[in-house]
């Protein structure tokens, strides 16, 4: 197979005087993305370039910016997993193929289906197709997006790249920081599923979405269509353990299959182990796949620990340890010193562009451990949490949202979860004013207490935070991991187990005190029960309240003091006031994160 992971630049343009060197300047930026080579392709409206890191022995039928049917070009970032399937399907009406490439699949896939191929693609993408017979462009982005897209446009040209930095390289794109976006970012965290980013008229294309336009069109105007959202279930079910068996057995066979799919590569696969039921449950079934296969290597893991005195609150590496132990997988850790911290800071912020919430310290040296090695591709646990509840936040919603009954049934298993006890008294008041007074005024006494809208039902709650929150999380994902030439891969985040769970009723995802249900019965007895049933939730904590309220603090203070532009969006700010006050550290942070986004793409 021929799967390539890499970096894509372009411009779309009417009058058609690109430049070949700003197109190599604005490519040169995203090398991290594709180290192992580069195309170029200028044509009469467009100019497309497109750095590649191969997955693959690769010949140069893989080469891209790709021509097909003497008619398309494109310019494409991602993996279409199932490429191998629809290249059948497409041969049977007589496309044939050149490569054994997905990027040649996903060109006659639109020859034949047009606008609706990308439903039948099963993976993370992000590309942009010209078709120089009507001299139209198509572009699209995946379901979730995992793989970045940006763009700008006036009236001139469409500018379009898979980094903010790339853009940056093009002449007529000011790198202006867009103040309303810095704002809502100090108050509220990073929107990543936003449109807009932190420098001005630079947007991002928003996921499950495609354009087909005639360049006219494009550089006046950006309007995509959406071609996929996710419906939750949002029926009242009564709990069956029956049903629960079934259901637990059917989400095991997808995750299997999601799993199977992504290990399309000849180059040896690793998994980023945190030590929780989501990355080991991946473990476990990368580890089943070699076996049936017969491959004696051992699988590699790789996790991000704290062993240091003042640290050990963030480490997990007890089941790590456990996990590598019980299915002989080769163990490899890293622990972040508070030099390494200081250090790598600023490459951390370069990378990420829009600026981040915390330090993403944990994220970040996994992926530099797993680039010290000879794998290219991981395997990870990304976006389970959100399909099946298992931050303890969705407590909350979900005592509140059950009988009163059902809720004094379910009260003492979920005190045995540790640090629980909050979100069950608030549920506790929510769910008695509920029975009292009816769903109506419980939710306008929220709204008004809180200014925020609470919905009664965890399906819909998760729903909106897949399209959310964790957009967010696979953007840090895609920038922490690409910034080390590495490719991360998400089974969770496979279409279809996303669509089964979200059908799967509220009562399965939660029961008894444990978050999460179905998954814990679907690994029982596969994985460790003190990993499968496992009560805390850690979900890759990072030791910032020690290393920035204690080493760090002057470097904090300094970094941060010297940015013009929180003065500007904060008077009267002070930074060794921040940091001394008892705000959460990961919002602390934010300013830090601002000041380093003002040096490296403002002041530049």
């Amino acid at each position: 197979y021929m799967l390539i992971m890499c970096g894509i630049a372009g411009v779309i343009s009417l009058n058609n005087n690109t430049d070949l060197d700003v197109i190599k300047s604005m490519a040169s930026t995203i090398t991290h993305r594709g180290p192992d080579g580069e195309g170029y392709l200028m044509g009469d409206n467009f100019a497309f370039a497109h750095k590649r890191l191969s997955v693959i022995d690769l010949s140069n039928a893989g080469h891209q910016p790709m021509e097909y049917l003497e008619r398309y070009v494109i310019t494409y970032n991602g993996e279409v997993y199932n490429h191998i399937e629809l290249r059948e399907m497409l041969k049977e009406v007589g496309y044939e193929f050149a490569s054994h490439t997905d990027t040649e699949v996903i060109l006659a896939a639109y020859d034949q289906w047009g606008p609706d191929c990308v439903n039948r693609f099963n993976g993370m993408w992000a590309f942009v197709i010209f078709d120089r017979l009507k001299n139209t462009v198509f572009l699209s982005r995946d379901r979730f997006g995992i793989k970045p897209l940006y763009y700008y446009y006036d009236g001139e040209v469409f500018v379009f790249g898979s980094e903010i930095k790339t853009l940056l390289k093009h002449p007529s794109i000011k790198s202006t920081p867009d103040k309303n976006f810095l704002v809502n970012y100090l108050k509220e965290g990073p929107k990543e599923y936003l449109v807009e980013t932190a420098i001005e008229k630079v947007y991002k294309f928003p996921a499950a979405s495609y354009i087909e336009a005639e360049v006219g069109e494009l550089v006046c105007a950006v309007v995509p269509k959406v071609f996929w959202t996710l419906k939750p279930n949002l029926k009242k079910e009564r709990f069956s353990q029956e049903k629960a068996n079934v259901l637990a057995q059917k989400y095991y066979e997808m995750l299997f299959d999601a799993v199977r799919l992504r290990l399309r590569a000849d180059v040896k696969v690793g998994s980023a182990l945190s030590g929780g039921l989501d990355s080991s449950s991946i473990v476990y079934l990368v580890n089943q796949q070699l076996k049936s296969k017969g491959k004696k290597d051992l699988q590699e893991t790789f996790s991000t620990v704290y062993k240091s005195s003042g640290t050990e609150n963030c480490d997990e590496s007890v089941y790590i340890d456990m996990l590598a132990k019980e299915f002989g997988v080769s163990s490899n850790q890293i622990e972040p010193t508070i030099e390494s911290v200081a250090k790598e800071y600023e490459n951390v912020i370069w990378h990420m562009e829009n600026p981040p919430e915390g330090s993403l310290m944990s994220s970040w040296h996994t992926f530099k451990k797993v680039a010290q090695t000879d794998v290219t591709v991981t395997l990870d646990g990304q976006g389970a949490d959100e399909q099946l509840a298992g931050y303890l936040g969705y407590i909350n919603v979900y005592l509140t949202s059950i009988s009163l009954f059902d809720f004094y049934k379910e009260l003492p298993y979920f005190f045995k979860i540790p640090k629980a006890k909050k979100h069950i008294f608030v549920a506790f008041f929510m769910n008695h004013f509920r029975f009292v007074f009816g769903n109506k005024l419980l939710l306008l006494l929220v709204k008004k207490l809180t200014g925020r809208n609470f919905k009664l039902n965890l399906n819909e709650v998760l729903v909106d935070d897949i399209n959310t929150s964790l957009n967010t999380l696979l953007h840090y994902a895609d920038h922490t991991s690409m910034a080390h030439g590495i490719e991360s891969r998400m089974p969770f985040m496979d279409y279809r187990l996303v669509e089964f769970l979200a059908e799967v009723p509220a009562c399965y995802k939660m029961r008894n005190g444990w978050t999460k249900y179905l998954a814990r019965l679907a690994f029982n007895n596969k994985l460790p029960d003190e990993i499968c049933w496992r009560k805390d939730k850690m979900g890759w904590p990072i030791p910032e309240e020690y290393w920035f309220r204690g080493e760090l603090k002057e470097w904090y203070v300094k970094k941060t003091n010297s940015s013009n532009l929180i003065k500007e969006l904060e008077p009267g700010f002070s930074a060794s006031k921040k940091i001394t006050s008892n705000t959460k550290i990961s919002k602390v942070l934010n300013y830090l994160n601002l000041a380093l986004f003002e040096k490296l793409f403002v002041l530049r």
